[in-house]
Formats: structure tokens, C-alpha cells, sequence
């Protein structure tokens, strides 16, 4: 199909909006847990739970995960402000039968927003990869044979140490991948997505957005959902 060249102006113009891009994530509200923000060069913050710093690396620790990053690409750190919620009167938990307990459901956008937590992500920018993605379905798979709500190959699942079949570890792995993809490149969700898109290689042959519109259409599409969804 081909594209208008106003469509593939508009297309295009979003790789020239790097600075943007990094405010959707820094002006998203972040979870509210205990930890810190760690702050880079490039201003994108990731919630980390502790660092340590060993010459010229850092130790990001986060989830019982570590990621070793230059000392150069982080300006500093900042504390997370955890706010105390108000003091409520103790109320007797209610008689719940045994029987009749049943654990409350989960689906798979509320797994994406607590594997988003978990990785100190704002839930409404993964979701918004998740949206664009699959639309949140479980069971699609893509003709070049990607699979679940993030949209997994194979190989990257593999690699990840997740069943793509299963929807809880699709998830969460797909989440784990964004951080990565963050962090490698220094904070630009441009290249970040584009990576998530068209795979790292691409990103890193092109120094920067690849040359392919199906790419550049699915990182303006994030964007937009992650505007409409009132992250900016």
C-alpha cells in the first residue's frame, strides 16, 4: 500500500521528536513504593530498588534483577518519596466461608500494569505497547509468527526464560525486554521501541530509527496511545 507523502511526513517527523519522547516517560506518574529514581543523562528516570557503585559501573538492583550500566550515562540519584497512607480505624475483617473464597481474577491488563510496577515502568506506557501490540489478546499470533499480548518471538521469549504461551510470563518477559531496551539506549524511546519493533540489530546498524514504515508507524502509534491515555 502506498503512503501519501504528507501520511509519511507525519511518520517521519516523529523521529525528530527525541526530546518529547523522553518526557512521556518522565512525566508519567510513577508507583509509589520505596527505593529510588535513578536519573540519566539523557533525563529518563527508572525506578530501581538500591545501587551500588563499583568504579566506573553501577549496580542497579530492581526486582531481584541487576543491570550494570556505565557511571557516565547516570547524573545522579533520588530518593523515593513514599507517602503514608491515612491512618483508617480497624475494622473486623469479615466471615468469608471457605468454600466460597474464590481468588479475584486477573486479566491481562491488569498483569501488564503490576509487571510495569515491577519494573518501575509507567503501567500506562506499557500498556500502551500492549495496545498496539496484540489489543491485550492473549491468543494472537502475528504472521511472522510473534505470539501473546507483547508479542514475543520465540527466541526472544527463550532468551528471556519465559513460556510465551503463558500470558503472566509473556507479559512480564515483553515488560523486562522495554526496561532493557531503555537502559541500552540511554533513555531514547525512540530507539527503544523501534528496537522492541524491528529488533536490536536494526536500531544499532541504522544508529537509530530503521528505515522501515511498518517501525516508524508502530512507534508513532505507542506515542498516540500513550498521549491518549493522558500520559504527557
Amino acid at each position: 500500500m502506498m503512503l501519501h507523502g504528507r501520511s509519511l511526513a507525519r511518520v517521519i517527523s516523529y523521529e525528530m521528536k527525541c526530546a518529547f519522547c523522553l518526557l512521556v516517560l518522565t512525566a508519567g506518574v510513577f508507583p509509589a513504593f520505596g527505593g529510588e529514581y535513578v536519573v540519566f543523562s539523557s533525563g529518563l528516570k527508572l525506578h530501581a530498588d538500591r545501587h551500588e557503585q563499583s568504579g566506573d559501573l553501577i549496580r542497579l538492583y530492581y526486582n531481584g534483577g541487576v543491570t550494570e550500566l556505565p557511571a557516565i550515562l547516570i547524573s545522579g540519584f533520588e530518593e523515593d518519596e513514599v507517602v503514608a497512607p491515612d491512618p483508617v480505624a480497624e475494622v473486623a475483617p469479615p466471615v468469608v466461608k471457605p468454600e466460597t473464597a474464590t481468588p479475584a481474577a486477573s486479566g491481562p491488563r491488569e498483569m501488564v500494569r503490576d509487571a510495569a510496577r515491577r519494573s518501575g515502568l509507567p503501567p500506562e506506557f506499557v500498556e500502551s505497547v500492549a495496545q498496539v501490540e496484540s489489543g491485550f489478546r492473549p491468543g494472537v499470533v502475528s504472521p511472522k509468527g510473534a505470539l501473546g499480548v507483547m508479542q514475543l518471538m520465540p527466541g526472544t521469549a527463550k532468551t528471556l526464560g519465559a513460556d510465551p504461551y503463558d500470558t503472566a510470563q509473556n507479559i512480564d518477559a515483553g515488560t523486562r525486554l522495554l526496561r532493557e531496551l531503555l537502559l541500552k539506549y540511554d533513555g531514547d524511546v525512540i530507539k527503544a521501541l523501534a528496537a522492541y519493533n524491528a529488533g536490536e540489530g536494526a536500531v544499532d546498524k541504522y544508529q537509530g530509527m530503521p528505515p522501515y514504515i511498518e517501525t516508524r508507524w508502530y512507534v508513532k502509534k505507542v506515542i498516540d496511545a500513550y498521549q491518549k491515555a493522558g500520559g504527557q
